[in-house]
C-alpha cells in the first residue's frame, strides 16, 4: 500500500517561512514525478509545485520565485521550501503524483499565513 504523509505546516506570519515534507511508503519516489498541490477554502485544489524523476521543477505562477520543490531520494522524502509568505498561500497543501492521482489523498497540511 503506497502511503503519502505530509507534515511541517502551522502558522507563520505574512513574510515568514515553512518546510513542508511529504514522506513516502510503499513507493520509491526518486521513480515518480511528484507535486505538491493546496487547497484554500472554498477553492478547488491547485497545482503549486511539480518535480520530474529527472529532478525538473515547475510551479504556479504565484509561487514563482519563492518556493522550491525537491526531494531527498536517500529519505524517500519531498520537499516543498515556502518563503516570503502571502496570506493568499494560506491552505491545506498535499503531495500526490504529479501526473495522475494516488486516491484517496493523505490528510495535507495546514499552512496558515497572518497578515
Amino acid at each position: 500500500q503506497v502511503l503519502l504523509v505530509e507534515s511541517g505546516g502551522g502558522l507563520v506570519q505574512s513574510g515568514g517561512s515553512l518546510r513542508l515534507s511529504c514522506a513516502a511508503s510503499g513507493l520509491r519516489l526518486s521513480t515518480r514525478d511528484m507535486a505538491w498541490y493546496r487547497q484554500a477554502p472554498g477553492k478547488q485544489r491547485e497545482l503549486v509545485a511539480g518535480i520530474t524523476s529527472g529532478d525538473n521543477t515547475d510551479y504556479a505562477d504565484s509561487v514563482k520565485g519563492r518556493f522550491t520543490i525537491s526531494r531527498d531520494n536517500a529519505k524517500n522524502t519531498v520537499y516543498l521550501q515556502m518563503s516570503s509568505l502571502k496570506s493568499e498561500d494560506t491552505a491545506v497543501y498535499y503531495c500526490n503524483y504529479y501526473s495522475g492521482v494516488l486516491e484517496p489523498w493523505g490528510q495535507g497540511t495546514q499552512v496558515t499565513v497572518s497578515s
